[in-house]
């Protein structure tokens, strides 16, 4: 799909790149369904991010890992289909490597995205003991992904390499300088973005924005730094873009306790009612409903 911009046609991909690179910070909350990505549009954010943290949860599974390759699919395409916005897909590793990699990869790109995170986590050989794969491996799967989206004629799709390298050391300096490394690597293999995970202070983003050479994004809102650092001082940092991986479900499920939880202890409506919560969502979501039927 393609939008104006002016008298120019700019893609999905095409917004969202002019979104990181722009001066301001992009602020993306993470969607769970399609209702979650039309709450993010409706609320004026200008792209959503697919979770898989977050798929998981409002499936009810244990583990991220429970998600499998075609659920990540099908709520991806769901989440597109459900906004005008740029959608940013959660591609994890890309579940696999070499061939099955490159196969996978291709599927996420069918969904209509504009963008896709790939990490370096090690995901499924945990015996190893390994937090992240060696570089070599996320070096050909970053190499992968650029060919092919350069192949399938779509050079503008945002590919954000994501490191972990903060939670594979146990000395915060040494994990502070793997991920620097790492980021500056990603970079330089054509990586639209770097997304270092697990910042906590103030201080470490700060670092990171002033050693990586090119756009970087990292998380907010999370148990770990919500107290710690703000969207505001991001702002202040430059930092390209800053994600909520799990802020929407985890508020929606304190919305919808407290609610239930009024309402088994009054057998009244009263906190619905004093918040003219539920007729007026109700008509936002029929209002959502007839436009897609449309």
């Amino acid at each position: 799909m393609k939008f104006f911009k002016g008298l120019i046609l700019l893609t999905k991909s095409e917004i969202l790149k002019e979104l990181i690179l722009a001066p301001e910070t992009l602020v993306v909350p993470d969607a769970y369904d399609p209702i979650s990505a039309k709450i993010i549009e409706a609320a004026g954010f200008q792209a959503v991010q697919c979770s898989g943290y977050s798929y998981s949860i409002s499936r009810g599974y244990p583990n991220e890992l429970d998600v499998s390759l075609n659920e990540n699919l099908n709520f991806t395409k769901s989440i597109v289909d459900a906004v005008t916005l740029p959608v940013m897909a959660d591609g994890e590793d890309g579940y696999g490597d070499g061939e099955e990699f490159c196969n996978n990869f291709k599927r996420f790109l069918q969904t209509g995205i504009a963008g896709i995170n790939l990490e370096d986590q090690n995901l499924w050989d945990k015996a190893s003991g390994q937090v992240i794969v060696d570089e070599a491996v996320m070096v050909e799967k970053l190499a992968d992904a650029i060919r092919i989206k350069l192949e399938l004629n779509l050079p503008d799709l945002i590919i954000n390499a994501r490191t972990d390298a903060l939670k594979a050391f146990d000395d915060r300096s040494e994990g502070l300088k793997a991920a620097i490394s790492r980021a500056n690597r990603y970079l330089e293999l054509g990586a639209d973005l770097v997304f270092v995970t697990n910042v906590v202070t103030y201080e470490e983003a700060k670092l990171l924005a002033k050693e990586i050479n090119g756009p970087l994004s990292i998380t907010l809102g999370m148990s770990y730094n919500i107290d710690q650092i703000s969207i505001n001082q991001c702002r202040d940092l430059g930092i390209a873009r800053v994600s909520l991986p799990s802020y929407l479900i985890m508020a929606s499920i304190q919305a919808m306790l407290d609610s239930l939880s009024s309402i088994k202890n009054s057998g009244e409506f009263t906190e619905v009612l004093s918040r003219k919560a539920i007729f007026s969502d109700f008509n936002l979501l029929a209002g959502w409903l007839r436009k897609r039927a449309n």
